[in-house]
């Protein structure tokens, strides 16, 4: 899909993602119209990509692709203000879970509508994100727009039914695990290794403990019994539960 220009509602962390993403796979644009209601993240956006412009609700919206990079509940008051300059060849593409596409097309007059949940690991092109389309979207047009968002990773098509489960167990899981990393980088620096020797242990460890948890043929016990000493052991439990309260309450909560 060839285009000169983008919009974006919304300038947060995700906008930023994916604009490095482009940047990364060195994709030019004439023009990248980002509206937000705080000027100040646009203007942070364009200290760092030279080709974004700030512009009005409306001018990001006028674009030819448009990406809806806003929090569910403002999106259905912002598709009712946008309705008019939405054109039957804009592709609209929301970032967001909860709101369907169903409810996106009983807005706009365009049926080029597709939901995605996109990952952080796209800022560096390596993104892990699924994305469903509008159900009488052709094929040729699913095509050329996921072949566009494969500049952001692996983009592959699901069931709009299980966007909001990727959600949780995929976009948002780095974050269960990275501040994980950043005390084991600092205890290991504690007991004598030095910064290139603890990124190196923590990096390799965990990328072989991944292969061997899903490749070996064992199951999840047979793997976790391999190791007998289990200094957390005794606080598994409570993590389980912390686990499963947290993430199933944000599921039920995006899901409704």
């Amino acid at each position: 899909m060839k285009t000169k220009s983008l919009g974006f509602i919304g300038g947060g962390r995700i906008t930023n993602i994916i604009l490095k993403a482009f940047t990364n796979f060195d994709e030019v644009f004439d023009e990248v119209v980002v509206y937000d209601t705080q000027p100040e993240a646009v203007e942070k956006l364009r200290e760092q990509f030279h080709f974004v412009h700030d512009g009005d609700l409306l001018q990001a919206a006028s674009q030819p692709i448009v990406f809806i990079a806003l929090h569910p509940p403002a999106i259905m008051e912002t598709l009712e203000q946008i309705k008019e300059v939405v054109g039957k060849n804009t592709v609209v593409i929301s970032l967001a879970p909860k709101i369907t596409l169903a409810q996106l097309a009983s807005k706009l007059n365009t049926r080029l509508l597709a939901r995605m949940i996109p990952n952080a690991t796209s800022y560096n092109n390596d993104g892990f994100n699924p994305i469903a389309f509008e159900e009488t979207l052709e094929k040729a047009d699913r095509k050329k727009i996921k072949r566009f968002l494969n500049i952001l990773g692996k983009t592959f098509i699901t069931e709009e039914s299980k966007l909001e489960s990727y959600a949780v167990v995929s976009a948002m899981l780095p974050t269960y695990f990275w501040f994980q990393w950043q005390t084991m980088q600092d205890i290991a620096e504690q007991t004598g290794l030095s910064k290139e020797e603890a990124n190196r242990a923590i990096r390799a460890s965990l990328k072989k403990a991944l292969r061997l948890y899903f490749d070996a043929g064992l199951t999840p016990e047979e793997v976790m019994d391999l190791i007998p000493v289990k200094p957390l052991g005794e606080h598994e439990a409570a993590i389980k539960s912390m686990y499963q309260t947290k993430l199933m309450g944000l599921f039920e909560k995006i899901k409704s």
